[in-house]
């Protein structure tokens, strides 16, 4: 079994380690934009959304005829396996690139097209029967499949940090009925003021807490609305 394989371009040939999953396209992205040295695996929420944004466009695809069964399932499998968590160091691109995510898009389109050929029983880079533009990425551009993925993974990170705020206001809360008879001074304009107790500022802490995870839960309505 061979070691590298093969890919081209419009550039022309590239070698590659028949280790990775990803292509030519991401291979120049590295030599391109080796900006911070962060690889996108670092987001894996972002990874999650981008394959669930690769799945839905299989899926509607092949509803309208454009992609058949078999390629649909391999994408479909492909993607899954993305929203599992495997395949992340297989995510290299620079999380600063040019292109408005254009190495992302295809980072994730080269994967999930070699992860699909070898589920449909071919080698790695096959792309006559899986094609990462051609099929994983049919009927999308970057300007849609990227933002519309970005907005997904932030949907996601808002559920986790509401969840931690949710608990910081409890937190806050019991500390406010552990110190509901201790008095202090209020303070106004640098100023002492109308004495409180301790436990009546902590509970306003608390309410502002709320506010904010409502303030969030509204935000977060806001970026289901997509560019696909």
């Amino acid at each position: 079994m061979t070691t590298t394989r093969i890919e081209h371009d419009f550039l022309g040939d590239r070698t590659l380690s028949n280790e990775v999953y990803y292509g030519v396209q991401t291979l120049r992205a590295l030599e391109n934009f080796s900006i911070t040295g962060i690889p996108i695996s670092k987001e894996p929420l972002f990874i999650k959304a981008f394959a669930m944004v690769k799945k839905a466009a299989a899926l509607a695809n092949y509803e309208c005829g454009v992609l058949d069964a078999i390629k649909k399932d391999a994408i479909c499998f492909a993607a899954d396996e993305l929203i599992a968590g495997k395949y992340l160091d297989q995510f290299v691109s620079d999380m600063i690139q040019g292109g408005a995510g254009t190495s992302c898009n295809m980072n994730v389109n080269e994967v999930i097209a070699n992860i699909g050929l070898e589920y449909m029983g071919y080698k790695k880079g096959q792309y006559e029967y899986l094609h990462p533009n051609n099929d994983v990425n049919c009927s999308q551009s970057t300007n849609d499949a990227y933002p519309t993925a970005f907005r997904l993974a932030v949907y996601f990170k808002i559920n986790g940090f509401v969840t931690a705020l949710a608990a910081l206001q409890q937190a806050f809360y019991k500390k406010g009925q552990v110190f509901a008879s201790v008095l202090k001074m209020g303070r106004t304009q640098l100023q002492d003021a109308v004495p409180m107790t301790l436990g009546q500022e902590f509970n306003a802490f608390a309410t502002t807490i709320g506010e904010d995870v409502q303030r969030m839960r509204e935000a977060q309505q806001l970026v289901t609305e997509v560019n696909m």
